[in-house]
């Protein structure tokens, strides 16, 4: 047998060869997180730089980039806004987004409260929340999507004075073709009697379901009119109780003088359910309502009824409710 048979597999080497193999890739791997950690802190502080102009002072406190090794995002001990034009300003806490390397164009961000929010003709305002999310999956020309929530937001003024408080809040957003979807939930809004004028206003829960036609252009072109536009409601919903609330479905659109034209359909869940609540919180028309919501009980346990608004005069099956002005 030749010696070159009887030779030995050299396990040494190639167990080097691996280890200086993984060396130089880890190495390799980890100068491209920092290069790409340092770019993004880079780009952060030079568009904090763009926006401090004309008025407008915006922070991102002590910015880093952070996530090594298989995460990158951005983090600021603190954010403030203010455009001293328009008399506004926010003040939060600290702020971190992250995004996985392997999949960079879904970011996900947390803001931390408290926050105060100055702007004019109202008290400065101070919120608080247990947790508050925002996650982006990156898309062009619009994210597509886009997702807020929320839990245990508190609203008062600077000077303690309660406002309002919400359990669970969530809204979406995305493109749908030309189109934009809209969709939102809350759940447990309760507002001060301060609020409301001393009245007293059961526990509020809603949901929307909305297509803006063209809001894809709407948004690229910043539009802030509501003239012009249309779209599709598929859900509009407010609850007063587990059974009890208003639905509404149909089409909208908007002439350009703001004159609103609408097919709508009105559906009211548990009628007496109903006419209680809203005789307690507008106790000097308990009577009308109850007698008004009482025709409707006869319908059934959830009516529905066509709600038609033709250049802004709007119609309740064949009851005439008035006249809306123009829309902005």
């Amino acid at each position: 047998m030749s010696t070159d048979a009887s030779r030995k597999p050299n396990y040494n080497r190639r167990f080097l060869w691996l280890a200086l193999f993984i060396v130089v890739l880890f190495g390799g791997y980890s100068a491209g997180w920092f290069y790409l950690a340092g770019k993004l802190e880079n780009e952060a502080r030079a568009n904090i730089a763009n926006l401090n102009r004309n008025g407008v002072v915006a922070e991102c406190t002590n910015v880093s980039a952070r996530g090594f090794p298989f995460r990158l995002g951005l983090f600021c001990d603190r954010i403030y806004f203010e455009d001293a034009r328009q008399g506004v300003s926010i003040a939060t806490g600290s702020f971190r987004s992250v995004g996985q390397i392997y999949d960079p164009r879904h970011l996900v961000g947390e803001l931390d409260g408290p926050a105060r929010i100055d702007v004019p003709q109202i008290q400065p305002l101070a919120l608080d929340w247990g947790n508050l999310r925002a996650s982006v999956r990156l898309a062009q020309p619009l994210p597509q999507r886009l997702s807020v929530e929320g839990k245990e937001l508190h609203a008062r003024t600077v000077t303690g004075t309660e406002l309002a408080t919400i359990k669970t809040f969530e809204s979406h957003m995305r493109p749908n073709g030309a189109n934009i979807d809209l969709a939102s939930s809350f759940s447990d809004l309760t507002l001060d009697p301060s609020v409301v004028g001393g009245r007293t206003v059961p526990p509020l829960s809603g949901q929307s379901d909305i297509t803006v036609n063209n809001g894809v252009q709407l948004i690229n072109e910043r539009v802030q009119s509501l003239r012009g536009q249309s779209g599709t409601i598929r859900m509009l919903d407010l609850s007063t109780g587990e059974s009890t609330g208003l639905s509404l479905t149909g089409t909208f659109s908007v002439a350009q003088d703001g004159l609103l034209d609408a097919d709508l359909r009105v559906t009211v869940r548990d009628p007496q359910g109903m006419a209680t609540s809203l005789g307690n919180a507008i106790p000097e028309l308990r009577k009308q309502i109850q007698q008004g919501f009482m025709a409707l009980a006869i319908l059934g346990d959830s009516p529905s009824m066509p709600l038609k608004i033709s250049r802004g005069k709007a119609t309740l099956g064949f009851i005439k409710l008035g006249r809306l002005p123009p829309l902005q």
